[in-house]
Order: structure tokens, then C-alpha cells, then sequence
């Protein structure tokens, strides 16, 4: 059965709705970026720009590096963000726009997140790169999907023990990143990665300015975090929903991050568009390699 008009929502150009895209506007290779601004940061070093286009906060540009291609998209901050950009992703390449469904082939996509991120344990600097292997979600985005099969239920209870998880808040769940990419991506360069990605930048990642927080503890509690040699190391806003949905509709996924603060010791990059500007080259080279 055709999926309805109302579920898959077209432009009149026949692009996706909120991306603005056509399937041929796209690669296999995709590299997301949060801020808008970010995208030229990387195609800057493409050798073409092969097409490119903005709506609301979803800038994308398709073009080679090192003959390469590759497509940039920003994703604005969140996972809600991330909701609609993965899904249109897909429906990019796995659904027939013409006949409304979905293609008896797949496709899975490598994705691969540049973003910037805060560590909150000591010995990981900033001004560093951190790969998230694995991502705990504070946000529910994943449970809005039949997702279990992509979760880690023991490491989220112990997380739930641990931090002595107030029952409002959504549950926490654990997913991890396409091992393959991360072994691709990994060197000396970077730090292994248990990345909390959070609903919000400020209560939920423990900052006051005039609003208590229901937790002033919880960012010592989730650096004291252990499962069996695995430490919660850093803070970000996307990467479990990117590493959720990705494994769900059958693609590889990894995120990168340039330690822009340090939680624990409480410093900032004092150059944080350099760190992310050596990310974003190291992360071309690789990929490319």
C-alpha cells in the first residue's frame, strides 16, 4: 500500500519536505554538522561543489574531496532535529517517491556527526577529538520506535542505579556506533568516547544561571560512572538519537567530537573554531584514506 501524502511529505519539486532534497542530490557518504555555518567549514576543502541548498536550519551541499563524494547537511541541535533528518535521509534513498513505497533494495549510509562537545572527566583535555563508541540517550526520541533490539538494557539500569534516575525524566537508553566507521576513524589522535547526549544545554547538562537544577550532582554522578571499564566521558546533544535511528534503518553511524570545554576543570578552548577546523580535516582524511 502507497504510503499517504500525509506521512511522506513532498514539495512540489518532489523533494522531501523539510531537507528540500531530491535523491540524486545526495551521497552515500554524509557528513552532519549542528550549526548552519559549519557546512562551508568543510566543503571549504572540497575540490567541487556539486549542488547545494538551504531551508529553516538544513544546509546541504553535495560535492568531491580527494574524488570522493560527499554530502554535508546540518542538523540544527538536538535529537529532535535528528528525527527528521535521518528519516529524510532514508525516505532519500529507500523509498520510491513516485510510487510511495519503500524499495525492495536498501541502501545504508555511512553518516558520520562533526560536533562539539564538553568532557567531564579530567584527564580528556580540551582541544582534543573524542570517538562516542557508545552513546547513553537522556532525551525519548528512541522510545517512540520499537528499539529494544538496538539498546544495552543492563548498562542503562546500572546508569538508572547509579545515578539514582528520578522517575520523571525519560529513561535513559545505550546504543553504540557502527564499529566498522569507528575503527576507520579511530587513531592515537582520538579518545574513546561514552558520550551522554542530553535534552537541553543548560539544567540538563548541569548549568544554573537563575534556575535551580533537580540534580546539582548529576554531572559528578555520570563521571563516576562505570559499566565493566566503560566511563561516561563527554556531553553533547545529538549522537544517541544519530546512533539510535541509524541502527534502526539499517545504516552505519559515528560521531566525532572536538572537546571544546572541560566540565571537571572548568576551561574552554581558547581557539574552539581551530580544534574543529583540525576535526573536520582529520575526519575528511580518513574517510578518504
Amino acid at each position: 500500500m502507497p504510503i499517504k501524502a500525509s506521512e511522506l511529505i513532498l514539495n512540489p519539486d518532489g523533494s522531501i519536505y523539510h531537507l528540500n532534497l531530491r535523491p540524486e542530490h545526495i551521497s552515500d557518504t554524509i557528513i552532519t554538522v549542528g550549526d548552519p555555518d559549519r557546512v562551508d567549514s568543510v566543503t571549504k576543502h572540497f575540490d567541487t561543489i556539486e549542488f547545494q541548498t538551504k531551508k529553516r536550519e538544513f544546509h546541504t551541499q553535495t560535492g568531491t574531496y580527494k574524488n570522493k563524494r560527499i554530502t554535508v547537511i546540518s542538523t540544527g541541535i538536538g535529537t529532535d532535529n535528528i528525527d527528521i533528518v535521518f528519516n529524510e535521509l532514508d525516505a532519500l534513498v529507500n523509498i520510491d517517491f513516485d510510487k510511495r513505497e519503500v524499495k525492495q533494495k536498501l541502501t545504508s549510509l555511512n553518516i558520520v556527526r562533526i560536533g562539539t562537545s564538553g568532557s567531564i572527566q579530567k584527564e580528556i583535555p580540551t582541544d582534543s577529538f573524542l570517538i562516542s563508541e557508545y552513546a547513553a540517550g537522556f532525551d525519548s526520541l528512541l522510545h517512540f520506535y520499537e528499539s529494544e533490539h538496538v539498546q544495552y538494557p543492563e548498562i542503562s539500569e546500572a546508569l538508572i542505579q547509579h545515578l539514582d534516575w528520578f522517575k520523571h525524566k525519560s529513561r535513559p537508553y545505550i546504543v553504540s556506533c557502527d564499529q566498522a566507521l569507528y575503527n576507520k576513524l579511530s587513531s592515537s589522535q582520538t579518545a574513546q568516547g561514552f558520550t551522554a547526549t542530553n535534552v537541553g544545554f543548560y539544567g540538563p547538562q548541569g548549568r544554573v544561571l537563575r534556575l535551580p537544577v533537580q540534580d546539582p550532582k548529576l554531572n559528578d554522578k555520570l563521571a563516576s560512572f562505570n559499566y565493566q571499564g566503560k566511563a561516561i566521558t563527554n556531553l553533547e546533544m545529538e549522537t544517541a538519537g544519530i546512533y539510535g535511528l541509524a541502527k534502526l534503518l539499517g545504516h552505519k553511524a559515528l560521531s566525532m567530537n572536538a572537546i571544546i570545554a572541560n566540565r571537571a576543570s572548568g576551561t574552554f578552548s581558547e581557539d574552539p573554531k581551530a580544534i574543529v577546523d583540525d576535526l573536520i580535516l582529520y575526519t575528511l582524511n580518513k574517510l578518504t584514506d
